[in-house]
This record gives C-alpha cells, structure tokens and sequence, in this order.
C-alpha cells in the first residue's frame, strides 16, 4: 500500500473523538496498520477503518476491541458501526462530515 490509508476527513474525525493528540497518534498509526491487514477484504478502506473508530467513540479501549473485531471478520466490524449495509456510503459521509 503506497499511498496513505487514512482520508483527510477520517484524520478530522480521529482528531476530534481523541483530543489528546498522543492518543490520536496511536489510533492513526494502528489504523495504517490495519488498513495493510484488512487490504485483502476488498472492501473500501475509508469504510472500514471508519467504522473501527466509529466503534470507540472517543474511548481507546474500545478501539483495540474494535480493532480485534476487525482482524476476527471485518463483516461485524461493519455490521456493528453501521457501516454494513447497502445505504453505508450515505452513513459513512454522515459519519465523516464537519461537526
């Protein structure tokens, strides 16, 4: 994966649910890695590391096990933010939009 994972408007979103900015570090940088894992999925990067950060809302811990749940079936990591059905690309720009 050569160019970066992470869209400019999922970086606003992480920035905004985690304020301090070396919680946000963490969640970036484990995004970029889940993004390498999950590359097999065929799916949209953007909707799936979204929905892992959709997952947490705010809270790390509930990232990891969001991040957990995506390396088990990224179908119910989907499935959980809201992410999995066909109406996901109007969710995820709800998700991703200015606040």
């Amino acid at each position: 994966m050569g160019e970066e994972p992470i869209s400019a408007r999922l970086h606003e979103r992480v920035r905004r649910d985690f304020p301090d900015a070396e919680a946000a570090r963490g969640v970036v940088g484990a995004l970029r890695v889940l993004a390498v894992e999950l590359e097999s999925s065929l799916q949209s990067t953007e909707r799936l590391l979204t929905a892992a950060v959709v997952i947490a809302g705010g809270d790390v811990g509930r990232f990891r096990a969001a991040v957990r749940l995506a390396r088990e079936d990224w179908r119910d990591l989907l499935m959980e933010a809201g992410l999995g059905h066909e109406d996901w690309p109007h969710v995820l720009d709800e998700e991703l939009s200015p606040r």
